[in-house]
């Protein structure tokens, strides 16, 4: 349960709101800024997020006067545990996120800490540049959080590292003084501080020189600990010593970046090995053609892909066993393509492909991007987490320390599947941990104890790009010499005495193995739904959530789906990652489903389920907000609207009977008005009229026919009583292509309504009775099509999920949608659309759950132009029209389907959802078709 507030806690929010600050001390946000993306748990006291920088001083002299520690916090993407802290966390992204100036001239940008990578990106490409580093989070971290870790990415190679490519910083110090470093005009370094700030920090460094001198910058990679050989006095450049720092010397307020001329022509050379061993065994070798970039990752990755997404979500790529990705790239096509081929000849591995077709190139390289997410769930199945998450050795001994590593993941008796930088030395793996036993954390500490004293044997970095934070600070001992670990402690006193900016963190660090979210955590107690994925536990699926966020992302340039009301809110709440932060605190017994945080966090959830398929982890918040919902409802009275919308089906059924008299109800404008709200329905909302003849009633007044090949359709509530020509547009395609359609009895349904709102126990009524009569015709080779996506979906899915039987997984093997029976249907062709423009919203259960692959190539068949939409229509269901949802709903469709149905106000719009053909004429007032009815039309 919900603990009491301490003393300590109203104390700093009540002082911090006293000085006009934006703070957030609910349970719910110190839920979700408890953790980052790492192994750790620490709920902060409170939240502030400041609008400009004269309130993050003020947050800082508020904090130093109370004593409460301060952290600083970008995207909350910090593998390391570097973003979390017990005093005051302050989010820089919510409000200064701004790029203040662009000088293409320079190429210089000026922004603040908040700016995600992504918008500076957008902001500086106009003018042919771009901020060099890349790390695989850029659509969601910030620049502050990439100087604060020194970030590299992909392309570190090509591009250098962040201090590498940052010409000026603003810092507030603990004290509240300015901190100003840079460079003049002659390119020598400045500090504008405290004197005696910079006396002490040339002290520290001339009392430590042997070890500044001859301990750090041994190779491209040696990021753990302080940038103290900065400090040296030949080189003096305060700001390069402080970038890296995660946190713990100053705040970080603006900064002036380096930006330069992307290449504008790119090729990946993608050459198969026998093992990783063997991959980077050979990458120094490709280092010598110059590349850009070069990523090696083996099966064990892409098995987990191949796993999650089917074989369809893996791009042809050479024989072997693990790969190198090589990017080469330069301005002359020529060079570039002579270059990519030397190194294809080469021989260095078992087979090589030259790729030049940009799209199969973002392929690839999407794999690499989603691997921190993807390696969230190890090669045995089980959760994988960070801890060793990206060390780093010279890269010439990287194929011997990736052998020796792997000798001892198994000693331990764990699984991983690295991957990483192997051009640059470095590797990130995750390992599955057994933090659900009792020894779980002893296992922890003798592994990573063990690894990081492999690394320094190995001469490497404990830490090559993502910060030392609580994972390795502990650590620092045994890759440093006492002295140089001296030399940490007097520049951290030097620049912060008090210990007030992010404490725990590299200096005096905590223990590794404490605070750790996951041990000993599990939660199997009444459940609606098995969790077969995560061995039915509960606490083992919301831990799926790696807290990299992505949904924090805008997926639509990769047609992803996931997350729709974030991206409308902007709110961390309202992103995938912060309700299952929230989830996370249930299942630990800290938050009770019936707190207001839980129903908070949950209540701008669409059940898209974008994240099902969007998620590198796998997250299906849709499936545990009705898992959230359920438990929260049980024995209880509900919202009026779980009885109306979530009793559609039956509420349409009875309707049928007098289609007339009920869209009659809904025309009187006063009993509408009445009826909207008992039903707690949006007034803005218009109501679909009731069919006057129900498919169901159409159907049974049609001759059977015989003699085609036999075919369960299933017609969903939606199509039978408010699409009617849907289905009967899908049964005329389908006879023309040879089959004949059987209905199964009256009243089946899939329980969408249900499961949507809830109402668990019913829905798994409903649907068994549903799944018992679809297995009957399955059994005998009886394949089964669904018209409406979200329904097809239950039968594909949720029906495992909520009834886990034989009858379910033989129902969900044979359900087709309309596009993939047709397209493994001999003889049968599209019709020739040559000279239609078609806009495509594909629902997101279509996209998430049954794949739209099928339709893409059945639409390219015709001829038609088709324009596929990324994102939700925002109505999803129910969501859209409960009340305190229209505005979210609106915003959702505004961010993709508004704009492409306003930029082609001609095109046919094509929606297979019946809540996405709703948006469309709610919001554009102009009509869209079903594929089956652009299917039937005339030939």
């Amino acid at each position: 349960m919900t603990s009491m507030a301490t003393s300590a806690d109203l104390d700093v929010s009540r002082a911090l709101r006293a000085a006009g600050l934006e703070v957030r001390d609910d349970a719910g946000t110190k839920a979700m800024y408890a953790t980052d993306a790492s192994l750790y748990r620490i709920p902060p006291l409170a939240v502030v997020r400041p609008r400009h920088v004269d309130e993050v001083a003020r947050t800082l002299e508020i904090t130093r006067s109370l004593g409460v520690p301060l952290t600083s916090r970008g995207g909350g993407t910090s593998i390391a545990g570097n973003a979390i802290g017990r005093g005051v966390v302050i989010d820089f992204s919510r409000h200064l996120n701004r790029v203040l100036e662009v000088d293409p001239a320079t190429r210089t940008a000026r922004v603040e800490p908040g700016t995600v990578h992504a918008v500076l990106q957008k902001a500086v490409l106009p003018h042919g540049i771009r901020f060099g580093p890349d790390p695989s989070s850029h659509p969601r971290c910030t620049i502050g959080g990439m100087i604060g870790n020194n970030a590299c990415g992909n392309r570190a190679l090509g591009y250098g590292r962040t201090s590498d490519n940052v010409v000026a910083m603003t810092h507030l110090l603990a004290s509240g003084e300015t901190l100003q470093t840079g460079y003049d005009g002659t390119g020598a370094a400045y500090a504008h501080g405290p004197d005696q700030l910079l006396e002490d920090l040339r002290k520290a460094a001339g009392t430590h020189l042997k070890a500044a001198r001859t301990e750090f910058d041994l190779f491209g990679r040696q990021l753990s600990g302080y940038a103290v050989q900065h400090l040296l006095p030949e080189r003096f450049d305060l700001g390069q010593a402080l970038i890296g720092s995660e946190g713990t010397l100053g705040v970080i307020t603006e900064a002036t970046v380096r930006l330069v001329t992307d290449p504008a022509h790119r090729v990946v050379v993608a050459i198969g090995f026998s093992t990783i061993v063997a991959a980077g065994e050979a990458a120094p070798t490709v280092v010598t053609f110059s590349p850009t970039a070069c990523e090696g990752m083996d099966e064990r990755l892409v098995g987990v892909l191949r796993a999650r997404r089917g074989d369809a979500a893996i791009p042809p790529m050479p024989k072997g066993g693990a790969w190198l990705l090589v990017e080469i790239a330069g301005d002359d096509r020529d060079e570039v393509l002579e270059r990519a081929t030397a190194l294809a000849r080469a021989g260095l591995g078992l087979e090589s492909e030259v790729i030049q077709d940009p799209a199969v190139q973002a392929r690839l390289w999407r794999i690499r991007e989603d691997g921190a997410g993807l390696a969230g769930r190890a090669p045995s199945g089980k959760p994988a987490w960070p801890g060793l998450e990206d060390a780093a050795v010279p890269p010439e001994k990287l194929g011997a320390y990736l052998a020796r590593f792997d000798d001892l993941v198994a000693e331990h008796g764990m699984t991983s599947a690295p991957y990483g930088h192997f051009g640059d030395g470095c590797m990130h793996v995750r390992l599955d941990y057994p933090l659900d036993r009792p020894d779980g954390l002893v296992v922890l500490r003798e592994f990573l104890t063990a690894a990081a004293g492999l690394v320094a044997e190995f001469g490497g970095s404990i830490s090559g790009e993502h910060g030392d934070g609580r994972a390795r600070g502990e650590l620092l001992s045994l890759m440093y010499s006492p002295e140089a670990i001296n030399l940490f402690k007097a520049v951290k006193q030097a620049f912060d005495p008090g210990n007030l900016l992010n404490p725990g963190v590299l200096v005096d660090p905590d223990p590794f193995d404490a605070d750790v979210r996951a041990a000993g955590v599990s939660y199997r107690k009444d459940l609606a739904f098995f969790y077969e994925h995560d061995n039915g536990d509960l606490s083992q699926a919301l831990h799926r959530c790696t807290g990299v966020g992505k949904c924090r992302a805008d997926n639509s340039a990769s047609g992803g789906v996931m997350c729709p009301s974030y991206l409308a809110t902007r709110e961390e709440k309202d992103s995938t990652r912060g309700r299952a932060r929230v989830l996370q605190d249930v299942v630990r017994g800290d938050l009770h489903w019936r707190d207001p945080a839980v129903a908070d966090s949950l209540d701008l959830c669409l059940s898209c389920k974008g994240c099902a398929s969007d998620c590198p982890t796998g997250i299906d918040m849709a499936t545990y907000k009705s898992e959230a919902l359920h438990q929260k409802y049980s024995g209880r009275v509900r919202p009026r609207s779980h009885y109306t919308l979530g009793w559609l089906p039956r509420w349409a059924r009875l309707a049928g009977r007098v289609p007339r008299l009920a869209n009659l109800g809904m025309t009187l404008p006063g009993l509408k008005k009445i009826a909207l709200f008992g039903a707690g329905v949006d007034s803005r909302r218009s109501v679909p009229e009731f069919a006057r003849t129900p498919f169901r009633r159409w159907w049974s007044r049609q001759d059977t026919q015989t003699g085609g090949t036999p075919l369960m359709l299933f017609v969903d509530s939606f199509s039978d009583a408010f699409s009617p020509a849907v289905a009967e547009a899908t049964v005329k395609v389908l006879r023309e292509a040879g089959y004949e359609p059987r209905l199964p009895s009256a009243g089946t349904c899939c329980g969408l309504t249900w499961i949507t709102t809830g109402q668990l126990d019913a829905a798994r009524k409903i649907l068994g009775a549903t799944v018992t009569e679809l297995a009957a015709a399955a059994r005998e080779g009886i394949p089964i099509v669904g018209i409406e996506p979200s329904c097809t979906a239950v039968l594909r899915s949720d029906a495992v999920e909520l009834l886990g039987t034989d009858d379910a997984r033989l129902v969900a093997a044979s359900t087709r949608t309309l596009a993939e029976l047709l397209s493994t249907t001999e003889g049968w062709n599209p019709p020739d659309l040559t000279g239609t423009t078609i806009v495509v919203q594909p629902h997101c259960h279509h996209h998430a759950v049954l794949g739209w692959n099928a339709d893409k190539v059945l639409l390219g068949r015709t001829g038609a132009t088709v324009t596929t939409l990324a994102g939700c229509c925002g109505l999803a269901g129910n969501f859209g029209v409960e009340r305190g949802h229209y505005e979210v709903s609106v915003a959702v469709a505004g961010q993709n389907l508004m704009p492409a149905l306003a930029a082609q106000p001609d095109a046919v719009v094509l929606a297979d959802g019946f809540s996405c053909r709703t948006q469309v004429a709610d919001l554009a007032e102009r009509p869209s078709v079903h594929l089956a009815e652009l299917l039937a039309q005339e030939r």
